[in-house]
């Protein structure tokens, strides 16, 4: 009885941390921008449940592959350290070792690969050219989620966050998705693509100004660190509106007009102006679990 409780209680304490490292919050941002291509594909009359379904569970395991690799990555080159502002990294404090984020990462990469093929040739219903395009994009996302941190030359290291994030979430999450549903196409799909994008970046930016001057240290020169704190609040702010100006756009040329979704306009604007307002990094991480939350809320609206 007691080497039961004893092995339960052990099981309990390694598991947190792993729920830690998976970064849950930030899960709510990819749901996102799958879900987003998901309600336009409904609105086209191409909407398929199983689509749905495999979407979300390969659009969730590439973020988790993500978020453990900028673990592994940040630790390896120094970037978590005991003067980092945001939450505490499971490597940083030494509950998970290099050696078992490694193993996860592995098994997190191939699980995501095998979950992006059986969700392709389930949408493409055999192998066509199409299909090899569609498992080559999916690799690069693979890849992507990976070497933004890890690597001789990571990208996130040298500014290019942004872009990724940006492409990934915006046209591969809500495009992708979209095409996936009905192996149809329409121009009009980037622009709700954008923004959800320009959400998701703005979200990356305000993790950036919160780790602004540790990166500066280590050396992670992400595009706050080349542009400086005040640009980078501005630089903000832009994201924010252009995502809605390309959401407005779309909605414009809609013949269905879903108006609902604009009633999270004053949570954008009230993070905006907390951005602005707020000097404490810890203050600004707050921020960026609003913009995550209200980016999932404003595509939820959407689906009514």
């Amino acid at each position: 009885m007691i080497w039961v409780q004893f092995r339960t209680y052990h099981t309990m304490n390694k598991l947190k941390p792993w729920i830690i490292s998976l970064r849950l919050r930030t899960l709510a941002l990819s749901f996102s921008a799958m879900l987003m291509g998901s309600i336009v594909a409904y609105r086209t009359g191409c909407f398929r449940w199983e689509i749905l379904i495999l979407s979300a569970i390969t659009t969730l395991l590439l973020q988790i592959l993500a978020n453990i690799s900028n673990d592994y990555g940040d630790a390896v080159l120094g970037a978590d350290n005991e003067n980092r502002v945001g939450p505490t990294r499971m490597i940083q404090s030494g509950v998970i070792s290099l050696k078992e984020m490694k193993i996860a990462i592995i098994i997190c990469t191939l699980l995501s690969f095998v979950s992006g093929v059986v969700l392709v040739l389930v949408s493409f219903k055999d192998i066509s050219l199409g299909a090899f395009v569609f498992i080559f994009l999916g690799i690069t996302a693979i890849v992507s989620a990976i070497c933004y941190t890890i690597g001789r030359k990571p990208y996130g290291y040298r500014g290019f966050g942004d872009i990724f994030v940006f492409i990934f979430f915006g046209f591969f999450g809500v495009a992708g998705t979209y095409f996936l549903h009905g192996l149809k196409w329409d121009w009009a799909i980037l622009l709700p693509a954008s923004t959800i994008g320009f959400f998701s970046t703005a979200v990356l930016n305000l993790n950036n100004i919160r780790d602004l001057e540790t990166d500066k240290v280590c050396g992670k020169n992400t595009l706050v660190v080349k542009i400086g704190r005040y640009p980078a609040l501005w630089y903000n702010f832009f994201l924010i509106l252009l995502a809605w100006i390309s959401f407005w756009i779309f909605t414009y040329i809609s013949e269905n007009k879903h108006l609902l979704p604009f009633l999270t306009l004053p949570l954008f604007m009230m993070i905006v102006w907390a951005v602005f307002t707020k000097n404490n990094p810890e203050r600004i991480n707050s921020e960026l679990r609003n913009v995550s939350l209200a980016t999932l809320l404003f595509v939820i609206l959407n689906i009514l």
